[in-house]
């Protein structure tokens, strides 16, 4: 996938890995700069899905749906210095994730809402990385397959909800 030739309104079946985090590992990791120490993970490269694992069992991944992602903009600045290229959640970004995604040529996907269990089939293995004693908001690495994605800003800054 080349995020660069992603454009608004794109809609893809996205196999690969994604880095699952939501605000409370991403306050972690924003602590952890300010304090000049290593992360416990690289996020060169990866793609951060804003969601969080509910009721995995030994022979599931439970249900596994994206939570809403204008609450992170404050975080996203960061993740993009690391080396993040795309972010997936639902609903609409404040003004400052669409300059970020313009100024670092980096998209935001929208991943079906009120899907979770079905998102959920999508996900072959799941891995804690860090924070595990932050249960759902720990940070978990998951290998996706076919899994829906559509490009809501893409890396021009142009964002599908302006024509709201």
């Amino acid at each position: 996938m080349k995020i660069e030739e992603l454009r608004v309104g794109d809609e893809l079946l996205y196999s690969g890995e994604f880095l699952i985090m939501r605000d409370a590992a991403q306050k972690c990791l924003k602590k952890m700069l300010e304090e000049r120490k290593e992360l416990p993970v690289s996020l060169d490269g990866a793609i951060i899905f804003y969601a969080g694992p509910a009721k995995p069992t030994k022979d599931s991944f439970g249900a596994i749906g994206p939570t809403t992602s204008n609450r992170m903009d404050s975080f996203l600045e960061m993740l993009f210095i690391k080396g993040v290229l795309a972010t997936v959640g639902k609903g609409k970004r404040g003004k400052q994730a669409v300059s970020l995604c313009k100024e670092y040529g980096r998209v935001y996907f929208l991943a079906p809402s009120g899907a979770a269990a079905a998102l959920a089939g999508r996900i072959s293995e799941m891995t804690t990385l860090a924070f595990e004693d932050l249960g759902t908001e720990a940070i978990f690495k998951v290998q996706v397959k076919d899994f829906p994605l559509y490009v809501a800003i893409d890396s021009l800054g142009n964002d599908v909800f302006i024509n709201e």
